[in-house]
C-alpha cells in the first residue's frame, strides 16, 4: 500500500513539474514573441548556381518578425544592406524563394575593397557636411535620404528675393558611408562618437557632374527618410524656396500641417 503511494505521489509530482515547465516555457515563448519586430529581409527571385553574380533584378525584400536577439546572431541579410551585396558572387547554390544568408555570399576580395558595395552601373560620390546638414550625424550608412540644396544667384533682375533659393535636387538616394565608416564597418568607432565630415552616396553617372557641381557651387543638407519609404514626390521638382515664396506660403504651410493632423 506505500509502495502505491510513494509511486501516485511521484506521479503527481511528475505532472506538476511538467505543467510548471510547460507553463515557464510558453511564458517564455511570449515574452519573445512580444518583443519581436518588423523586419525586412531579402529572398532571390530565381534558381542560381555557385559563382552566378548577384544583380538587382536578383533579389526582393519580404517582411518578418525577428528578436534583437535573434537579429544579433543571425546570418540573413536586411534589405537595408541590399546595396552591398549587388555584384557579390554565390558561395553556393541557391533556389528562388530562399533567404539570402551572408554565409551564402563569396567574401569579397581585397582588390575590390570598398567597390564592392557599388552597384554595377553607379557611381560613390563624397560630398562635404556638417552636424546640421548630415541631421546632427544620424545620418548612417544604407539609409536613404533627399539631397537638397541652397544657392545664391546673381541678382540679375534687381529682384533681392530671387538671390537665395533651396530646392530638392535627387529623392531616395543611398548613403554608402559616412566618413570612412561602411558595410561592417559602420559601427567601429573606437571614440565612440559618430562625427564625420563626409558622406558618400550611392549616384548614377548622369547625377555625379549635377551633385559635384551642387557641392561646390552650393551647400548641400541631406534629409533622412523611413526606411520603407521609397516614394518620389514628382511635385517637388517644380518647386523651389526664395524668400518670396516663403512669405507667401507660411499661411499654406501651417494650414497644410492641421488638415494633416486631422487625418
Amino acid at each position: 500500500m506505500r509502495q502505491k503511494l510513494l509511486l501516485l505521489l511521484a506521479v503527481v509530482f511528475g505532472l506538476l513539474a511538467f505543467i510548471l515547465t510547460y507553463q515557464q516555457l510558453e511564458a517564455e515563448k511570449r515574452r519573445l514573441q512580444g518583443n519581436a519586430e518588423k523586419v525586412f529581409l531579402i529572398r532571390v527571385t530565381r534558381n542560381m548556381a555557385e559563382n552566378e553574380e548577384i544583380t538587382e533584378a536578383d533579389i526582393a525584400r519580404f517582411p518578418a518578425e525577428r528578436t534583437r536577439e535573434a537579429l544579433a546572431i543571425s546570418r540573413e541579410i536586411p534589405w537595408s544592406e541590399a546595396s552591398r551585396i549587388i555584384g557579390r558572387k554565390l558561395e553556393t547554390s541557391i533556389v528562388a524563394g530562399q533567404t539570402l544568408l551572408s554565409t551564402d555570399l563569396k567574401l569579397p576580395t581585397q582588390r575590390q575593397g570598398f567597390t564592392a558595395v557599388i552597384q554595377p552601373g553607379r557611381r560613390a560620390v563624397a560630398i562635404p557636411i556638417d552636424p546640421v546638414s548630415s541631421v546632427n550625424y544620424l545620418v548612417q550608412p544604407n539609409d536613404n535620404v533627399d539631397v537638397i540644396g541652397t544657392f545664391r544667384f546673381p541678382d540679375v533682375r534687381g529682384d533681392t528675393a530671387l538671390d537665395t533659393i533651396t530646392l530638392t535636387i535627387l529623392q531616395d538616394v543611398k548613403v554608402l558611408a559616412v566618413g570612412n565608416r561602411w558595410g561592417a564597418l559602420a559601427g567601429a568607432d573606437p571614440n565612440g562618437t559618430r562625427n564625420y565630415g563626409t558622406v558618400t552616396l550611392l549616384l548614377w553617372p548622369d547625377e555625379v557632374e549635377m551633385i559635384v557641381f551642387a557641392s561646390q557651387k552650393g551647400k548641400l543638407s541631406l534629409s533622412l527618410r523611413n526606411f520603407e519609404d521609397e516614394r518620389i514626390d514628382r511635385d517637388i521638382e517644380s518647386r523651389s524656396v526664395n524668400f518670396k515664396l516663403l512669405e507667401q506660403e507660411i499661411p499654406k504651410y501651417n494650414q497644410r500641417r492641421e488638415e494633416r493632423r486631422q487625418l
